[in-house]
Formats: structure tokens, sequence, C-alpha cells
């Protein structure tokens, strides 16, 4: 059914089978970890395209004068594979089990949403899915360097054909007939009072059994056990190559624009703006996703 979510051991089981797909090909090396997260994989028979991956993230790796503000500005989007996969735990594994997701509820002729859709990797994921090529995939984003990039890069990709690209504030982008909509990593850097209409508005876009796909840093209402995490997720920051001055300068930039919440609160917001079901699919330390049922 519908708007039934797959059981946990079932969401495990297609994490295997894209694993085993994705290196498994004949006469193929396992692709770069970057190309699976962008879910740039080809199919069998096919010749890969070139990539465009950008540079590697060293935007952190010298003392900044003025530290500022963390921007989605040019120097961010052009590196900003590099900088997600390094950054988020369990990115690969989101951006892929995103596509399964949304192939569980996409209804023919409806639109599919990714709201901050960035360098395009979640809508690749969705629009290789063949439940969804009877929908309009659509992404916005509030950067034009990010749009940018991403045009670049999905250009590679046969499937980017079916997908348009819109720079819009998302807080004021008309929303309708939605049977999907992906917020992957966005509604963090949304201003908290303002998360709630955002939502309400995008429930309202929506019809039962259509699905919001919500993955976000999250907080925990134990402070220490909040704060352990953060210290394992810097020891994971470590392990992907950044130094503990990346590390620092990173969090102080993004100290007053990316504002986590907990789970317990996002369930409750997601619950009092009309959708039925809702809880955590995916969590890899402090880093989890959501799925919201109308």
């Amino acid at each position: 059914m519908r708007d039934e979510p797959r059981r946990p051991q079932a969401l495990l089981s297609s994490v295997l089978r894209l694993q085993s797909l994705t290196f498994s090909l004949p006469h193929k090396q396992p692709p770069h970890p970057h190309l699976y997260a962008v879910m740039t994989t080809s199919t069998k028979g096919t010749s890969p395209p070139t990539t465009s991956l950008g540079r590697r993230d060293e935007l952190f790796s010298s003392p900044l004068s003025d530290p500022g503000l963390f921007r989605f500005d040019a120097s961010v989007a052009s590196v900003f594979p590099d900088m997600i996969n390094r950054s988020v735990p369990g990115y690969a594994t989101v951006v892929g089990m995103t596509g399964t997701l949304a192939a569980k509820h996409a209804r023919p002729g409806s639109k599919i949403y990714d709201l901050g859709c960035s360098w395009g990797a979640s809508l690749l994921s969705v629009a290789r899915e063949a439940t969804c090529k009877q929908c309009q995939l659509i992404g916005v984003d509030n950067s034009e360097a990010m749009l940018s990039q991403a045009s670049a890069h999905l250009a590679q990709f046969p499937e980017a054909s079916r997908i348009e690209l819109l720079h819009a504030d998302i807080l004021e982008t008309s929303l309708e007939d939605a049977s999907v909509v992906i917020m992957n990593y966005t509604l963090q850097f949304i201003a908290v009072e303002e998360r709630a209409s955002l939502l309400r508005r995008i429930r309202a876009a929506m019809r039962p059994g259509d699905v919001l796909i919500l993955s976000e840093k999250l907080a925990l209402p134990d402070q220490q056990l909040n704060e352990y995490l953060i210290d394992l997720h810097h020891d994971f920051k470590r392990q992907q190559g950044y130094s503990d001055l990346q590390i620092a300068q990173k969090r102080q930039a993004l100290e007053d624009v990316l504002v986590p919440e907990t789970r317990q609160v996002h369930v409750a917001r997601l619950q009092e703006v009309g959708f039925d079901r809702c809880d955590i699919w995916f969590q890899c330390l402090n880093f989890g996703s959501l799925i919201a049922i109308a």
C-alpha cells in the first residue's frame, strides 16, 4: 500500500541490493565513493559519464581573520559533494534510499519536489526509479552558485532531462499536488519560527498517503549524551581527513546558521501541521532521516 512505509528490514535489504548492484557491474572498477553518494553509477551495458565532482573541501584549512557565517556561495558550491560526503555520516545511504522511498509514494502525474536540492543528488536518485517516471521532478534552491553546479553535474545523465531546477526561496515557492517532498539537510537552515509554516504548506499540497522525506542534524534531549555524539561526529570528520582547525572553524561558522532540534520536536511539529504518521527511518550519530506520511 502507498501509505505504508517499508519495515526496517526491507529498507536495509534495499540498501544492500543497491550496494550489490553498484559494486557488481562487469568489467568495472568499484566507483569512487563520491560517485556513489551522488548516485552516478552506470547501468549495465553503458559507459559511466565523465563527472564533475568539484574540488576537495579545504575552505577552513587556514586560520580565518573573519570566520563570518556559513553561506552556500560559489566557494561552498564548488566543493559541496566532497564537503557533505566527509561531513555527514550515512549520506550515501540517505540519498540512495530517498529514491526508494519516493518510488513507494509517487503518484502518476504528480510533482516531486526537492527543497534545497544543492547538486541534485536526491532527485537523480528519484529519477532512476521506474515508478517516478510519470512525475514532474522539481529541484528548488536559493543559491545560484549551487544550481549552476547542479545543472552542469546533472547534464551528464540522461535522467536529467526530466529534472527542472528552480532558483527560488523555498519559503515563497508555490507547491501543488506533491506526492513526494524531499528536504535533505535543508530545514535546519530555516529560522526555527518559520519551520512550522513551511511544513504546513507542504502538507497542504499533499493528499493522504503522500510523503515528506526530512533529513536533519539532530540534537538530543540529554545534554551530556548530545555532547558525546557531537564529539563522535568530530571523530568521524577527523577520519575523513579534516583537521582540528577545519572542524573548529566550520563549527563556529555554522553556530548561528544551522540550528538542530530533537527528534521529538520534529515529530511533534510534523503531527501538528497535519502529517498522520512520522518517525525516524535512519540515523547515524547525530544525523537522522524522518519519514512523514500525510
